[in-house]
This record gives structure tokens, C-alpha cells and sequence, in this order.
């Protein structure tokens, strides 16, 4: 059955991850709790594969990691026309959005790009590099290595980061050839990451609990008394601490 092909494969690719990104998960998960114990703020910023909506005010998950969104919205209904000679490009505008945010030199920026080349991911790690922002990339190492940069900098995701973190999805996201099927069937990058991620989470309590800081760890808003003690221990604590 397919269903037992897919299980496989999640398997395969869990066990490749545990076996390859070990260390880079260690580092990150003490990267994330050194720079917050020094006030740091957490950024999280994805291309739209999971982590930003996995890993943000989650029951079980940490108070600290915030979503960095950001877009330019013109208002202008005029009618169409051929504009193939102007210079439309969105490069730098990465920067004014850090320049808007409560971004800060020394904070972390977790960045999600499977490819690497997500223009607007791609354009906010050069930027924020440039900032003083420490960059943890979550990224398909067999993907990024097989395509080009749209970015004048030539750079890919991977090559602006302080970590980076190979999700070990294929290249082109999907992990089954299925006969009859001219495409494969079912994307790897997204489950991956969120292992990854909470990995990286466990990873970032126990070095931030070594150094005497209790991270601020909400509770299902829907569970009784949940949403309270969020409302009025948890968010309140992070505005002061940080934590």
C-alpha cells in the first residue's frame, strides 16, 4: 500500500535527520538560549512550510519565538501596462522592514527556505546578517546545491547562516514515485523541520535551565485554566524578561 511506503519513508527521512544534524541542532538550540539569556529576541521567518505556524504560541511550545512577517501593500488601480523597462525589484526591502521591526544586532533570526532561493528569505538573511542578527537556517541541503540564486548577491540561504539545518528533504520537496503519477507524491520538508525545530527546543530549555532561567512555556489556550495562566504569568513575564 502507499500508506506503508509513505511510513517508511517518514521513517527514513527521521532517522536520517537524527543521524546527520545532531550537532548543528545542539549548537542552535545553545545559540538561541545564550543569546536570550543576554536579552535576545527570536524571530522566526518562513518561505511557508510549517515552522512559523508549528512553533508560534503553541501549548508546549516557548513564548519567546515571535513571527517575523512583513509586506509592502500598494494601493494603485490603475490600468495595465507594459512596465518590462522599469527595475521592479524588491531587493532591500528586507531592510526597511528590520529597520520597522523590534529587531535588534545580536537577536536570532530562524529562517525557513526549502530551496534556499525564496527571494524575500534570501533577501531578509542578507539583511539581517548585515544587521548583527544571528541567523539559524532551516533549509533542503540536496535542493539548495542544485539550484541558483535569484539574489544579486549570489548567495543562497545556507550561505548567509551562522547554523544551518538540512531538513534532508529531496530535492523538489517530494518523496515517492508513484506509477501512474508523472510527479512524486508527498512533501517531505515540512515534518521534517518541525522535528527538527522541536528538537532544537528541547535543546534550548535545558542549556537556558542550566543557566538559572525558567523559559516562559505556554498552555493549550483551549485546555481548562490554560489560557489564563498564559494571559497572566506567561506573556506578562516575557514582556518583562524576555523569557
Amino acid at each position: 500500500m502507499l500508506l506503508d511506503r509513505y511510513w517508511e519513508s517518514i521513517n527514513t527521512l527521521v532517522d536520517k535527520v537524527k543521524s546527520t544534524q545532531r550537532e548543528n541542532i545542539e549548537k542552535a538550540g545553545k545559540l538561541i538560549a545564550e543569546l536570550v539569556d543576554q536579552g535576545a529576541c527570536v524571530h522566526i521567518c518562513d518561505s511557508g512550510h510549517i515552522i512559523d505556524s508549528e512553533l508560534i504560541y503553541r501549548g508546549g511550545g516557548l513564548i519567546l519565538y515571535k513571527k517575523f512577517k512583513y509586506n509592502l501593500v500598494v494601493d494603485n488601480p490603475v490600468r495595465k501596462r507594459d512596465r518590462s523597462d522599469l527595475d521592479t525589484s524588491m531587493e532591500g526591502l528586507a531592510a526597511y522592514a528590520l529597520k520597522a521591526s523590534g529587531a535588534r544586532p545580536g537577536d536570532v533570526m530562524i529562517l525557513g527556505s526549502v530551496s534556499g532561493r525564496t527571494f524575500s528569505i534570501v533577501d531578509l538573511a542578507y539583511e539581517a546578517k548585515k544587521m548583527g542578527l544571528k541567523i539559524i537556517a532551516i533549509t533542503s541541503m540536496t535542493y539548495a546545491t542544485s539550484v541558483e540564486s535569484p539574489h544579486s548577491s549570489g548567495k543562497k540561504l545556507y550561505e548567509l547562516a551562522d547554523i544551518v539545518l538540512d531538513n534532508c528533504a529531496p530535492a523538489a520537496e517530494a518523496l515517492m514515485e508513484v506509477e501512474g503519477l508523472e510527479p512524486r507524491l508527498c512533501a517531505a520538508s515540512g515534518l521534517s523541520a518541525a522535528f527538527i525545530m522541536w528538537s532544537v527546543t528541547t535543546v534550548a530549555v535545558e542549556e537556558m535551565m542550566k543557566l538559572g532561567k525558567i523559559p516562559g512555556v505556554l498552555k493549550s489556550a483551549n485546555y481548562p485554566g490554560g489560557n489564563d495562566y498564559n494571559k497572566t504569568y506567561v506573556e506578562p513575564r516575557y514582556e518583562k524578561e524576555g523569557l
